[in-house]
């Protein structure tokens, strides 16, 4: 009475009829509203798990194997532009090779910048060139001093600089390693984060900076619009790496310029050699 036509029909034939169609499907009793109802589910596999899954898991399997075949495709040409009797050939490779990584490494810099944040009103004090010679004199004899490393300027050193600012009234920036003009750099960012005053600038890599007459220690010593130190320190990594990429692209493409011009002298050489012959002939 319940039962749907097709399994009435397959009741009607045979017993087997049954049994092939009750087999590969599930059956669910439902009873809503005081009224019993069967419902067909989708066929199931001989573990009692639907077949969808089953197609499902095999998909994935094959998607797995495409990608493996396709990995050692990539590798056996990139073997072979490697080992190519070529030379041009295995310049190019090398210098695709070195200028995807160089884009790759400039969008994961651009992760590392940080939003300035709105500058505050500042009125930076005017001082005299006594008080500078002073202020200079005095910086220099004292030892306290924070260290500028490989890091560059991140919250740390602004920190640093307020916590010796409570008991100094000039602290001296050490920054090293350091590149040629890097140092006024430092000097400029550091002195916009932490509102002091530039002293001097040493030819020793070094800073000299001055609180300010009216200085008040902020609540927040550590500005919020740098990169902590873990950040700083992968900041520079890729800095480095980005470097060294460049100036090997730089490296590569004048290889490539001399083989073309060693190319050019040849070709005019065998065509030099060619006339002559075609003469003495």
């Amino acid at each position: 009475m319940f039962a749907s036509t097709s399994v009435r029909a397959a009741s009607r034939s045979s017993p087997s009829a049954i049994k092939r169609c009750m087999s590969s499907t599930s059956i669910e009793l439902k009873t809503n509203n005081d009224v019993v109802r069967f419902s067909f589910g989708k066929p199931l596999d001989k573990t009692g798990s639907s077949t969808k899954g089953k197609k499902m898991a095999k998909r994935a399997e094959v998607s797995k194997k495409a990608k493996l075949n396709e990995l050692r495709f990539y590798r056996l040409k990139a073997k072979k532009k490697m080992n190519s009797p070529n030379p041009e050939v295995r310049i190019r490779y090398k210098l695709e090779k070195a200028k995807r990584k160089e884009a790759w490494l400039i969008e994961k810099l651009m992760k590392f910048e940080v939003a300035k944040a709105p500058a505050d009103i500042h009125d930076p004090e005017i001082l005299t060139e006594e008080e500078k010679h002073y202020l200079k004199r005095t910086g220099e004899k004292k030892k306290n001093y924070v260290p500028v490393g490989r890091r560059g300027v991140f919250g740390g050193v602004v920190l640093n600089m307020h916590l010796h600012w409570k008991k100094h009234e000039t602290v001296k920036v050490i920054c090293k390693p350091c590149k040629p003009g890097q140092v006024q750099e430092y000097a400029q960012e550091l002195a916009r984060l932490s509102k002091g005053i530039v002293i001097d600038i040493k030819c020793n890599n070094t800073v000299i900076f001055y609180r300010g007459k009216n200085y008040v220690q902020p609540k927040v010593m550590s500005p919020t619009d740098t990169l902590s130190k873990n950040k700083a320190l992968e900041k520079y990594k890729y800095e480095q790496s980005l470097e060294h990429t460049s100036q090997f692209i730089e490296k590569l493409g004048k290889e490539l310029e001399e083989y073309h011009k060693h190319l050019a002298r040849f070709k005019k050489v065998n065509e030099n050699a060619t006339q002559d012959s075609l003469i003495n002939t």
